[in-house]
């Protein structure tokens, strides 16, 4: 198991909580908890080692596609595919935004 702590600049503020999938399923569970800020603080715990350049590149991707909104995401991964990983983060994100 590996660990990451990532921080990214974030462009938008939203409010509330959100939980995407299940750690269970052999997949990824995806708890974001949005806050006042200009950072977005991401808490990474994986099976994957050596993916930390496979996170920035994500989230370097989302950023430029949608900007990322301020708070705390916590991730716990165990091996799922870079595009459920993306499916899920957006689902929190768009969870929060329609509260």
């Amino acid at each position: 198991m590996e660990h990451i702590t990532l921080s990214f600049p974030a462009s938008r503020t939203l409010t509330g909580r959100a939980l995407a999938g299940v750690v269970g399923s052999g997949d990824m569970e995806v708890l974001f908890t949005a806050a006042e800020g200009q950072t977005l603080s991401i808490d990474i715990t994986t099976s994957v080692d050596n993916s930390t350049s496979r996170w920035n590149a994500l989230f370097d991707r989302l950023n430029l596609t949608n900007g990322l909104p301020a708070g705390k995401l916590v991730i716990h991964d165990f091996g799922a595919t870079p595009g459920v990983a993306r499916i899920r983060i957006e689902q929190v994100f768009e969870e929060v935004s329609h509260a």
